[in-house]
């Protein structure tokens, strides 16, 4: 019984001295303050000090004429319109599968401009998208996930349209 009593103190002396000897974590961030502003108030606090400083908010790039009312497109119409656009092009090769040869053409032709060292990553990305079968290649050009808006941007469906087709798309889209 004498034996253990030794042993049941070291230990409990040992454990305290532990936590004793960590040192408490730091919290990451802003230190904490009594009242703090709400997102929306500092915004707010943020936009007058830009204003008292004689800035001025710009919501246009370029400023618009009467004759041509929005000089440019903006990002998110161009991604609409190419969405539109592949919608389309997934309907008619649903129609006719034959037409999957162009975008295959049009990434052969692609490669072979380029060294195959130097081949860029979309022309890959393509590839790997276009070795799929063509219900999940569907499924991912009218998809509005990231990689199918980056990759939209670089195409190689074209000339699956009929100009009037994309005649018509372009239309529709434009203000």
């Amino acid at each position: 019984m004498r034996n253990k009593i030794p042993f049941l103190f070291a230990s409990i002396y040992v454990t305290c001295y532990d936590n004793l000897m960590r040192k408490p974590e730091k919290k990451r961030g802003r230190p904490p303050v009594a009242n703090p502003l709400t997102p929306a108030e500092r915004m707010r606090n943020y936009r007058a000090r830009k204003r008292s400083a004689g800035f001025k908010s710009v919501s246009s790039w370029v400023p618009e004429t009467p004759d041509n009312p929005t000089p440019y497109s903006d990002h998110c119409r161009l991604d609409a319109r190419s969405l539109a656009l592949h919608c389309k092009i997934a309907h008619k090769i649903n129609k006719d599968p034959s037409l999957l040869e162009i975008p295959e053409r049009n990434l052969r032709r692609w490669s072979q401009k380029t060294p195959s060292e130097q081949t860029p990553q979309y022309i890959k990305e393509w590839q790997q998208i276009l070795a799929q079968p063509w219900p999940d290649v569907a499924a991912f050009i009218i998809s509005c996930n990231d990689k199918a808006f980056r990759l939209r941007q670089s195409s190689p469906f074209a000339g699956v349209l009929s100009p009037q087709e994309r005649k018509r798309i372009y239309e529709a889209f434009r203000t």
